[in-house]
């Protein structure tokens, strides 16, 4: 089988993990999904976000960076929980918007992101979870996370135009979007089968398709 490197990009709630986990199953795929349990800095991040968001950034930056390379070598094909490109055009942005990143280190920080992702592998897929912002909030609340308590609507909407700017502009690999406001691809078993069908179809050369 031809080797693949999807990655799976979308706003807090739009069902990234869910998507992974499910497509990895039935494709047998590897997956990798983002580092919390074991990040050093989120804790120090959340009481602090000012003084600690430049080194978050950082340490997400080479977790990426490595995770990506690992999976592009790893003989199987492999499914990524979020992507290298997202730290740099959605979060790190979002929080130099916010200022808790200043110009100097935010300036900094592009430096470093574009040196690296310039010797990165391109993915052979993006598929990009598009959600709305309510849905988000509604999905956010239910899942009841300690560490998300304070995502705001306005937030999740910020994201979510960068989200629009980031995926519009975006040339390594072709680009699946998914709406998944009213797909349940954990319960119903035609709604996978439908996003694994559309995942084939692009990876087959078809055209963009939007659902």
């Amino acid at each position: 089988m031809v080797k693949r490197l999807i990655l799976v990009a979308g706003n807090i709630g739009s069902g990234k993990t869910s998507l992974t986990e499910r497509i990895g199953e039935r494709l047998g795929w590897h997956t990798a999904y983002e580092s919390v349990v074991d990040n050093p800095y989120l804790p120090d991040f959340y009481a602090n976000m000012r003084e600690w968001a430049f080194h978050l950034q950082v340490y997400f930056l080479g977790h990426r960076a490595q995770q990506h390379l690992d999976m592009y070598h790893d003989p199987r094909s492999a499914i990524i929980d979020r992507s290298i490109y997202e730290d740099a055009f959605i979060f790190a942005r979002a929080l130099y918007s916010m200022g808790n990143i200043n110009e100097r280190d935010y300036g900094t920080y592009r430096k470093v992101f574009d040196l690296i992702t310039a010797t990165l592998p391109h993915p052979s897929l993006l598929i990009y979870l598009k959600c709305p912002v309510d849905t988000l909030i509604k999905r956010i609340q239910s899942r009841g996370r300690d560490i998300e308590s304070s995502i705001s609507r306005d937030y999740l909407a910020l994201l979510e135009s960068y989200y629009d700017d980031w995926t519009s502009n975006f040339d390594l690999c072709p680009i699946l979007t998914i709406r998944t406001d009213d797909l349940d691809f954990v319960h119903e078993p035609r709604h996978l089968n439908t996003v694994v069908k559309k995942i084939k179809e692009k990876l087959a050369g078809r055209e963009e398709i939007v659902f």
